[in-house]
């Protein structure tokens, strides 16, 4: 092991009974030859299946991190020290010293034999059993010739790069800021004019063209006596399997009238192209470690994500996102991040990756989407602002549902009953199509809130109001039924909260981005929706301020404050400063003001002078002294803990009151009045209550009772 790196768990186990028992599993789980179940079936199988899936059939798990925790199933104990990583592929149990994936945990905990673990797998997995033939070792070895085959080329291509051929090459990748170290990194090529630069290098090394044929890198046929060179006077990019193995290339002309701007390696034993991603196998590491998992479009992208920070981006391979993929993508993340470029070729992309993940969908597996600004892909992103600039691009992801949602009511009219039929029957399709019951439920209940929030009556509850209609694209609007969570009819089909308290009283905000928006014109220009815009909530200020005066929480909470949902749109704006600011060494400071002056300047910096303001205008009271410069760490703590609460308190009740709602609104019975005005209750004790505790600043200096 390096100086430099940290060890984990397993590298400072002691060896032993450990090593000994690892030794001894390896031995039975190595199948005979001649070989039924390839290397290539094998992983396979351990792809389609978690090893949490597989272990939680016998274990309770239970989800610590990135990893799961149970009780040892190969002996008694009281504390869990059994630990799953579906990342990484294995159990390990401390406590035995016993490791390995979903075949030797079935062998350990069953009884059986390596074949039938791997049958009683391939069962569950629904995958065919390969025939037992004397072929299937001669066929593996064939791909092992294949891969380097792949491996040779790749270093000629590098090569060539590097020499005087490629100054042009080099030139390329200096004008889209590709530095050297970054070609090095993903191994970038240039592959020569000539055809059959390839060809003749490696057939010196005694690489046949049969080989060369069949790993894609020469155009053979019937009516191409002579093979030649695939890839010619074009940037090269490798891709690798999960393993980091060359299997495929992905070229890029440099010539402006060559038909194919980018050409990819034909299917092969080694590369089905809807089977893979491009950069997969770093940034499986690198979602291990934290990094979001963000798809781009194309490879340039992906270098530039990882360049400005993203170590997580991966890109299809010149093919819209195909189920495999995306199951790939859900075994490193629960909620991947599509980013598309912010056009309407962007958006069509986003809307066909939503429709494809939606029959698929599972509770906790996801997809959010983030749209660039109009005309800017990735690459020009992060040339022109930076991780900043990305960190604000993803922070405002929106959910699946989102998308689903303003696909089929963004420019539409609905001013007749008909198209207002339509649209609902549009939407019941949607949620038809997921096939999971529990998240087919939930989505049903999310897009007919969505729609009767859409239909409500602008006159009240009980009764339809009189008037013109206005709906999304038509002069006339219809009549709406009464409105659920406090909303009002807006141009567009859009929606504002109604009023109740003005902007002095702490309103709340217009939720933005989303398809809501102020209930008139006239309404919008107001003072009083102008001051509704500009309120940010007292709490959400009050973290925000927290995080400033105390950049060192971040160490321990940042996933915490990534996963805040801040309804503010600035709020959303600061949060990715505070975060971007965090990540460019301010907090090794050991002074604590000192860390706090420099976030201050930093977020200046990024022009955010004008939020800060807003924070500070936001906050009025001052008796939180935990979110202060002086306080104690320990007050600092306690406070952080308990604003983050109530914040999530609350935001748990508005969900619990958009129900109330809608069952009152379906069912006008007692007890679902009773229902809403016990949750409106709960919500008002909530406002304005200030996290202070026991004793609270005595340790900076000051006391206060408890309240």
């Amino acid at each position: 092991m390096n100086s430099g790196e940290k060890p984990n768990k397993l590298s400072i186990l002691p060896a032993g009974p450990y090593i000994h028992d690892r030794l001894a599993t390896a031995s039975r789980l190595r199948p005979k030859s001649p070989m039924r179940f390839t290397p290539q079936f094998l992983d396979e199988l351990r792809a389609r299946l978690p090893v949490s899936e597989v272990v939680g059939r016998r274990v309770k798990l239970k989800k610590a991190g990135r990893e799961f925790k149970g009780l040892s199933p190969f002996q008694q104990e009281k504390s869990p020290s059994f630990t799953v990583n579906d990342q990484k592929g294995f159990y390990h149990d401390f406590s035995s010293g016993k490791h390995g994936d979903i075949i030797s945990f079935l062998m350990e905990t069953e009884g059986v034999g390596f074949a039938e673990a791997v049958e009683r797998l391939a069962s569950m997995a629904g995958m065919a059993l390969p025939a037992a033939t004397p072929d299937a070792a001669r066929h593996e070895q064939r791909r092992k010739t294949l891969h380097d085959v792949m491996e040779l080329a790749a270093k000629f291509f590098a090569d060539t790069l590097a020499s005087r051929n490629g100054a042009k090459a080099r030139g390329y990748l200096g004008d889209r800021g590709i530095s050297p170290a970054t070609q090095l990194q993903f191994r970038l090529g240039y592959a020569p004019p000539d055809r059959f630069a390839l060809k003749e290098h490696l057939g010196a090394q005694g690489i046949s063209t049969e080989d060369m044929v069949e790993a894609g890198l020469l155009v053979s046929g019937e009516d191409k006596p002579v093979p030649f060179d695939r890839f010619r006077d074009r940037v090269m990019f490798p891709i690798t399997d999960a393993r980091g193995r060359v299997i495929a290339f992905g070229g890029r002309a440099l010539e402006k009238d060559v038909p194919a701007k980018y050409l990819n390696s034909p299917e092969t034993p080694l590369f089905h192209k809807g089977d893979n991603l491009y950069n997969l196998s770093t940034a499986r590491q690198a979602t291990h470690n934290g990094s979001p998992l963000i798809v781009v479009e194309g490879y340039v992208d992906v270098i530039a994500m990882v360049t400005a920070g993203f170590g997580g981006a991966v890109a299809p391979l010149g093919t819209a996102l195909t189920e495999n993929q995306l199951a790939l993508l859900w075994k490193m993340a629960d909620e991947p991040i599509l980013c598309f470029d912010g056009d309407r070729a962007g958006q069509k992309a986003a809307y066909r990756a939503a429709d494809l993940a939606l029959p698929a969908l599972l509770p906790g597996k996801s997809l959010r989407f983030a749209l660039l600004p109009e005309g800017q892909d990735p690459d020009d992103l992060a040339r022109s602002g930076g991780r900043v600039a990305i960190e604000e691009v993803i922070s405002a992801a929106r959910p699946l549902v989102d998308m689903l949602w303003s696909r089929e009511v963004e420019g539409g009219s609905f001013a007749t009953p008909e198209r207002r039929a339509a649209l609902e029957a549009r939407i019941n399709e949607l949620a038809n199509g997921i096939r999971d019951e529990v998240l087919r439920r939930y989505y049903r209940q999310d897009l007919a809130d969505r729609l009767q929030r859409m239909f409500a009556p602008e006159g009240g509850r009980g009764s339809y109001a009189r008037g013109n209609f206005r709906g999304a694209g038509g002069s006339e609007s219809p009549r709406r039924f009464a409105p659920r969570s406090g909303f009002s009819q807006g141009p567009a089909g859009r929606f504002a909260p109604r009023g109740g308290r003005g902007p002095g009283a702490g309103a709340s905000p217009v939720i933005s981005p989303g398809p809501y928006q102020a209930a008139s014109p006239q309404l919008a220009t107001s003072p009083i929706m102008r001051g509704q815009r500009s309120a940010m909530s007292r709490r959400e200020a009050l973290i925000l301020q927290s995080l400033i005066n105390h950049p060192w929480l971040l160490h321990d909470h940042l996933e915490e404050v990534a996963a805040l949902e801040l309804a503010h749109p600035e709020a959303n704006k600061l949060r990715a400063g505070i975060i971007a600011a965090f990540a460019n060494d301010h907090h090794h400071s050991p002074d604590v003001e000192e860390q706090a002056e420099k976030m201050r300047a930093d977020l200046e910096a990024r022009g955010l002078s004008e939020v800060l303001q807003r924070v500070e205008r936001a906050i009025t009271t001052s008796a939180v002294w935990g979110t202060k410069p002086g306080a104690a760490r320990e007050d600092v703590l306690a406070t952080w803990q308990q604003l983050v609460v109530l914040h999530q308190k609350t935001h748990a009740l508005l969900r619990e009151k958009k129900d109330a709602e809608l069952a009152l609104g379906e069912e006008p019975t007692d007890a679902n009045m009773a229902w809403l005005k016990d949750v409106s209750a709960r919500l008002e004790s909530l406002d304005g209550t200030e996290a202070l505790i026991e004793g609270f600043g005595e340790l900076s200096g000051r006391f206060r009772k408890s309240v």
